[in-house]
């Protein structure tokens, strides 16, 4: 889990179970002998949420579930995009394949072009501007040697 992450875990938490600042970091330095979340390591912070968890904290899906998945896109062709942003993902073709980076591909893909891009895929609306995305990912994709065809039925 990334630093960014473990730390919403710990806020969220402390949250849950009624801590304040000084509760908090009383439990940071109990755990870890550190007071302060900056001056923690990544495992440091994963003992905090660990001890949070002991105390009764439950993280909410998208809290402490993989990457903090959010629901699915509300719409198929929304989806679609996200599923061809996972394949480049998964062959090791982004530097960011998160939504961050799939929305800022989006911005600078498109940008000019629209004059105005939503600030998350989910929000875009106009069907051209969607297919416009899809055929982009599609063909990089493809470029890439990346299978985005369903396979064929066998039965006959």
């Amino acid at each position: 889990m990334s630093r960014a992450h473990l730390r919403r875990l710990i806020f969220a938490g402390c949250r849950e179970l009624g801590l304040g600042d000084d509760e908090r970091r009383a439990l940071q330095h109990l755990t870890v002998g550190k007071d302060s979340l900056a001056d923690m390591s990544t495992p440091e912070m994963s003992k905090v949420v660990g001890a949070l968890k002991s105390r009764g904290f439950e993280p909410k899906s998208g809290q402490g579930g993989k990457h903090g998945r959010r629901k699915p896109a509300p719409r198929a062709d929304l989806r679609l995009i996200h599923v061809l942003w996972s394949k480049l993902g998964q062959a090791g073709r982004l530097d960011r394949p998160d939504r961050a980076g799939l929305n800022a591909f989006i911005r600078s893909r498109f940008g000019a072009a629209w004059g105005a891009v939503p600030a998350d895929i989910d929000m875009l609306r106009d069907h051209g501007q969607i297919e416009a995305v899809i055929r982009a990912l599609k063909s990089w994709c493809e470029r890439e040697g990346i299978n985005v065809r369903r396979p064929e039925s066998s039965a006959e």
